[in-house]
């Protein structure tokens, strides 16, 4: 950045009566051009736009390709957007609030959209962050092969790597497996969410110990891509500990909630049909909204339903908002509980997402 940039950056900002920079550390704001939005501390809300909430927080980009939404939403709200793409609003939102450090609640999470951001997430890590990281590191020691340390540091990346794989494919394969079993009411599993959550501490901390690794014992000069792969290294460090947040402040207490409830014999009201009769809330469904819902509770995405039953993707979206209205459920376990209690579908059917 030049001197003149520099000048006109600088003179933007508010100046205080006695010329100094007046700037609020919570909300930073150009005089001029208002790159930043004002939030307060209940967080941002669905009536804020969406870009919005990238020029407030750059490292939520990631959870956009997490939650499946695609760019190009121009000046739509985050409400107006989480509905053109079939995500739950709620979800979303809390999930932005706890990655901005705003106050987030776990009432309204919706786990199979829960799941379906942290199954991206493993995706995320494990086939685009890591490889990337690994492929600058060995570019930047290319022909050193006599810098032992620096070769001690990719094997014991590559040894990290092989942990962290470890721990998303137990995740993927157990904990989000019996997730599912639980949302398909069936709680009959000897396995608790705690058990996973003691374990889930030893992955940060790991994490933490490759990074001080990195930072303070590899000493060289002539080393403007190593600087570079250790700059992704934190980003992706830093990506990674709000990953695990996600799971340990929302994953992990909905999952408990759940747990709970099935032991009980309760479950959430939204999670509920409201009206009394399940042959009255059948009678005001159209037999493709009947396929819908069957569809919803064998965990189909909208474009996959759409392939289906060869209609559109805004048919399918459409419908959805139909029968969310009539029957006032609005997450996906609600109605795939909805569509097993009224028989729309055998419970070996179910594979919520």
């Amino acid at each position: 950045m030049g001197k003149n940039s520099l000048l006109i950056l600088f003179s933007l900002l508010p100046l205080s009566q006695d010329n100094s920079l007046n700037i609020n550390p919570g909300i930073f704001k150009f005089r001029k051009y208002n790159y930043m939005i004002s939030v307060d501390r209940t967080g941002y809300s669905p009536r804020h736009k969406m870009r919005e909430l990238l020029r407030n927080d750059a490292m939520l980009l990631p959870a956009l390709s997490r939650f499946d939404i695609p760019f190009g939403f121009g000046e739509a709200t985050v409400e107006e957007v989480c509905r053109s793409h079939n995500v739950d609003c709620a979800t979303f939102i809390n999930v932005c609030n706890l990655l901005s450090g705003y106050r987030y609640s776990r009432d309204v999470i919706s786990l199979p959209s829960l799941m379906g951001y942290l199954k991206r997430a493993h995706t995320s890590f494990l086939n685009v962050e890591l490889p990337k990281i690994r492929r600058n590191l060995v570019a930047a020691t290319s022909g050193k092969e006599e810098d032992e340390v620096a070769m001690l540091l990719i094997k014991f990346f590559d040894g990290y790597v092989e942990e962290v794989r470890r721990h998303m494919e137990y995740e993927n394969e157990v904990i989000f497996a019996y997730v599912d079993l639980l949302l398909a009411g069936d709680s009959s599993e000897e396995f608790r969410i705690s058990e996973y959550s003691e374990s889930h501490s030893d992955t940060v901390e790991k994490l933490n110990q490759l990074k001080e690794i990195f930072i303070s014992q590899y000493s060289r000069k002539d080393n403007m891509m190593l600087s570079s792969a250790l700059f992704d290294i934190i980003i992706c460090g830093r990506d990674m500990m709000s990953h695990f947040e996600v799971e340990s402040q929302l994953l992990i207490p909905c999952v408990m909630s759940l747990e709970s409830q099935l032991k009980s014999g309760s479950l959430r009201k939204e999670d509920q049909p409201d009206n009394e009769s399940p042959s009255d809330q059948l009678e005001i469904l159209s037999e493709r909204e009947k396929d819908i819902i069957r569809e919803v509770a064998r965990g189909k995405a909208n474009k996959e339903i759409a392939d289906s039953l060869f209609i559109s993707v805004h048919t399918v979206t459409t419908h959805r908002r139909n029968i969310c209205a009539k029957l006032n459920i609005h997450t996906t376990a609600g109605l795939t509980v909805f569509a097993i209690l009224n028989h729309l579908i055998d419970l070996s059917d179910v594979h919520p997402q």
